[in-house]
């Protein structure tokens, strides 16, 4: 924070003027106060609190004198001077300030309504009653607030828009330019170029077979026996998007929604491939086709398909009778 911080918003000066009391008025003593006006600077109302007997009993040798926050307030930074006049007339003041000094010593932050800034041992008393401070037995004190503008006045709320993340589809890209792909995948007649660290990230099987004790880190192809190539690809999607694929990312001609006989394929490599997420997926996913394909319900057929491929839509929750559903079809018309 630099020295400008010190500097106050709002300035402003009070005295404190004993004259209508006298400091050695019968009735005055330990912890009894003679107190200013009350005055606004920065919107917080303010009042010096002099104790000619001191504050408490351990300053009962000296006057004590404070300046007291009387405004709700949280971390009110502020600045503070008081000046104890000579009233010789030669100019001789008692000063303590914040202004012009040194950053470490303020601004002084007051917590809450009724903190103060001050001081217990301000003056000996036996000093003071033999000083030019004092005439007529009263004295004079000059206080001037300085309230600081600085950051921790309020929370400041800022109109930066922050895009969403574009990680998933940074991640789908790079899977599906091939970029920096470190492994093929050999599935039937198809081949498909990955990322070793994203599949071994996602899967314990992948992981284990590139990197485990007895994997191949510098293999650079794997052959997927059993396994057919629409349903792999759909799981490298998944792998790099953690959602299903939209039906145009696996079939170039057919207009239609994932077909029900992709998904168990999808739901035996989630066995296969230890991937629990999408095996929940894939279960629920076929549950809600199974009972609609029971009914001849085309259009809650396609409602299904449509909201089990959002995978805000598939928590864990709700997901566990999935396995004893009703029997899944095997095939679709």
């Amino acid at each position: 924070m630099g020295s400008a911080a010190t500097k106050p918003r709002y300035s402003k000066s009070n005295l404190l003027d004993t004259s209508s009391k006298s400091i050695n008025e019968t009735g005055m003593g330990i912890g009894k106060l003679i107190k200013s006006f009350a005055f606004t600077v920065g919107g917080y109302e303010w009042v010096i609190c002099f104790y000619p007997d001191g504050q408490t009993s351990a300053y009962k040798e000296f006057v004590s004198v404070f300046v007291v926050l009387l405004s709700p307030g949280t971390d009110v930074r502020a600045l503070f001077e008081l000046k104890l006049l000579d009233q010789s007339g030669k100019g001789k003041h008692k000063v303590d300030s914040h202004f012009d000094s040194p950053l470490e010593t303020g601004p002084f932050t007051l917590k809450s309504e009724g903190s103060t800034w001050g001081f217990s041992l301000y003056l000996k008393r036996s000093v003071l009653e033999n000083s030019n401070y004092l005439k007529d037995d009263c004295l004079v004190i000059h206080c001037t607030v300085g309230v600081v503008g600085t950051r921790v006045e309020g929370r400041k709320h800022y109109a930066i828009p922050v895009p969403p993340s574009d990680m998933i589809p940074s991640l789908k890209s790079l899977l599906e330019s091939g970029t920096g792909s470190d492994i093929t995948f050999q599935v039937g007649d198809k081949t498909f170029k990955a990322h070793k660290l994203v599949v071994a990230a996602r899967s314990p099987v992948f992981k284990a077979q590139f990197f485990g004790l007895v994997g191949n880190p510098g293999m650079n192809t794997a052959v997927i026996e059993d396994f057919d190539p629409i349903a792999f690809k759909a799981m490298l999607l998944f792998l790099y998007s953690d959602e299903l694929p939209k039906a145009h990312e696996l079939f170039d001609s057919d207009p239609h929604c994932t077909s029900t006989i992709v998904v168990q394929h999808l739901l035996a490599a989630a066995d296969r491939f230890d991937l629990a997420r999408l095996k929940l997926i894939c279960e629920a996913k076929l549950l809600t086709l199974a009972l609609a394909e029971q009914h001849h319900c085309v259009q809650l057929k396609t409602v299904c398909l449509n909201f089990a491929a959002r995978p805000e839509n598939l928590g864990e929750k709700g997901t566990e009778t999935a396995a004893a559903a009703t029997p899944i079809p095997v095939s679709e018309d």
